[in-house]
């Protein structure tokens, strides 16, 4: 559906299904007793339902529709769209134990359904006034889950998120200004026609400026100070979402923006992507090299993904490659990302590397699960990772950035070295420690954190099974060009 024409609402059953799922959560929420709280859950959870079912038969469909230029609805967004989806369902399974009958248990899954929605709108965004609204929506409620628990570490990690995010939101507001005004317009197809008439400077202002705030969104450096913090201090299911899932909006919209709105712009925004990707990947990897504590080192393990990911984004004019191999790498971090941090959530009290020692003798299926998630980060086959950082690869290669390739390459087998270190100590002698305060059922498993462990064990094989049912998947991606 072109601009100018009647809007076909069904198109967006997605993003209706989450936004009214929100508003009937945050009203039945208010009249509940805390102990039907899980109605909320159970209403989050068919929302998603809905919206999943909504977007398959979406994927169906050949035709692109746009809304009034502003929103469209592609198989890029219906990729990003099942990613967020699926990734939302995980963390609520991953925070039932924790959160259940708690005060405000019904605000949780509100406030963590509209950050879904905000995410989706960023990934499908067209328009910068759609994008900058979506970026917002993505923002704000995360600043209330991260300090959620309100202990020490969650209000100190709250604050330095919420003055980051002030910042880097400002930016990308001002860029939007600067880009209107020398573009004349907020739309990506009127901007990649005016924007190279325009000031040069300005415009290379005002395209850095917009960036930040999608860096800061994705986690990427230079605005990558608040991840480690935030994903140290807040509960473990908010830690995988804000890890995982606002990065799938933020890249897919930068690599929406640079094809559909600054392809033409006479600037080598291409190096510049590349340049960010290079400086993310290696300080994410240095860093994580020194890090005790298992939170802080897979978040600056995410940091270190991304930059994979901005490879990708660098090569965003060879599109063809470039894009299905970006999607398909975010479906296969989404899946193996939050393995990783379902055996964390799982045993929450083990915060250091050092506490996991011995964990395959008492927990053989969620260590291997664990073992896979990890190995699945360092890019080992046959899991999805692995395809996904070998198309990254590929995709950089044809866009004449082997200098990158080898970067990465390098960034790959250096972050063997961390991975294994957590790997080395789960088959070490086990110890009296963390573990005998967990109250353990007949399986010996903790009975508040089962949904934890199941999901651990059901993502660790959805990592290798996407993996091996990569190029149907790939191929299916690729339709959207």
């Amino acid at each position: 559906m072109q601009s100018g024409q009647e809007i076909d609402l069904t198109a967006f059953v997605p993003e209706i299904a989450i936004a009214v799922t929100a508003v009937l959560g945050l009203l039945a929420g208010s009249w509940l007793p805390r102990y039907r709280q899980w109605v909320v859950r159970a209403l989050a959870l068919l929302g998603i339902l809905v919206a999943v079912i909504a977007t398959i038969i979406s994927m169906t469909r050949a035709p692109e529709a746009t809304a009034a230029g502003s929103y469209t609805i592609d198989v890029s967004l219906n990729a990003a769209r099942l990613a967020i989806l699926v990734g939302t369902a995980i963390v609520i399974g991953l925070a039932s134990g924790s959160i259940a009958a708690a005060k405000r248990e019904s605000e949780f899954h509100v406030l963590l359904l509209l950050a879904a929605l905000g995410t989706i709108v960023l990934a499908g965004a067209t328009d910068l006034l759609v994008l900058a609204a979506g970026y917002l929506l993505a923002s704000v409620p995360l600043y209330a889950l991260v300090g959620f628990a309100k202990d020490r570490l969650g209000t100190e990690a709250t604050l330095k998120y919420y003055l980051m995010g002030a910042l880097f939101g400002l930016l990308l507001l001002a860029g939007v200004v600067l880009l209107l005004a020398t573009g004349g317009s907020t739309v990506y197809s009127e901007l990649s026609r005016s924007l190279p008439r325009g000031p040069t400077a300005v415009v290379a202002t005002g395209m850095l400026m917009l960036t930040a705030g999608l860096l800061f969104k994705a986690g990427s450096v230079p605005a990558h100070f608040w991840v480690p913090d935030a994903i140290d201090g807040a509960t473990p299911p908010i830690a995988a979402f804000i890890a995982t899932v606002p990065k799938i909006g933020a890249l897919v919209a930068l690599f929406r923006i640079s094809t559909d709105a600054f392809a033409n712009v006479p600037l080598d925004w291409s190096l510049m992507l590349a340049l960010l990707a290079a400086a993310t990947m290696t300080l994410g990897n240095l860093a994580a090299f020194f890090q005790r504590t298992v939170r802080r080192l897979l978040a600056y393990s995410t940091i270190s993904q991304v930059g994979y990911l901005m490879m990708i984004i660098a090569a965003y004019g060879h599109p063809t490659r470039a894009l299905p191999s970006l999607l398909y790498y975010l479906l296969a971090y989404t899946v193996t990302n939050l393995g990783a941090f379902a055996v964390v959530a799982a045993f929450a009290s083990r915060r250091g590397v050092d506490d996991y020692r011995g964990l395959f003798r008492r927990h053989r299926w969620v260590a291997l699960s664990l073992i896979v998630c990890l190995l699945g980060l360092v890019g080992t086959p046959p899991t999805a990772v692995f395809v996904g950082k070998l198309t990254a690869f590929t995709a950089a290669l044809d866009a004449g950035m082997g200098w990158l390739v080898i970067l990465a390459a390098a960034n790959t087998v250096a972050s063997v070295f961390y991975y294994l270190r957590w790997i080395f100590v789960l088959f070490q002698r086990d110890h009296v420690g963390p573990e005998a305060s967990e109250p353990s059922g007949p399986t010996g498993m903790p009975r508040t954190e089962a949904a934890s462990i199941i999901l651990a064990v059901a993502l660790g094989v959805t990592s290798i099974v996407v993996g091996l049912v990569a190029n149907p998947v790939l191929e299916l991606l690729s339709s959207s060009k």
